[in-house]
């Protein structure tokens, strides 16, 4: 998924929607990327989590949360992003963009 969205014509059709988000694992201190699905509100993005129990990566973000890194319009961005998860089990990451990146 992540390729496509790199590909010239392809990819700003499928990147309306998509982004690639690239953090630190918390535990690991490894660098992942995965490609997610969000809305985009100013300066904020809202990333819902699709069965959340079979995921692990919005977890890292859980509490105060952490740095996260997108590929958003050809560009990489900076932010903070926070995971809740409500009373129902829903997962919801919302990430505030850097003004600086």
């Amino acid at each position: 998924m992540a390729a496509l969205l790199e590909v010239p014509v392809l990819g700003p059709l499928m990147g309306k929607g998509f982004v690639v988000i690239t953090y630190v694992g918390r535990r690991s201190g490894r660098t992942f990327s995965t490609p997610v699905n969000y809305r985009r509100k100013g300066n904020e993005l809202l990333i819902g989590v699709a069965m959340p129990d079979k995921k692990s990566w919005w977890r890292n973000f859980l509490g105060e949360g952490g740095s996260i890194t997108l590929h958003l319009n050809g560009a990489d961005r900076r932010g903070h992003a926070v995971a809740r998860r409500d009373e129902r089990g829903r997962v919801m990451v919302k990430v505030r963009l850097d003004e600086a990146s």
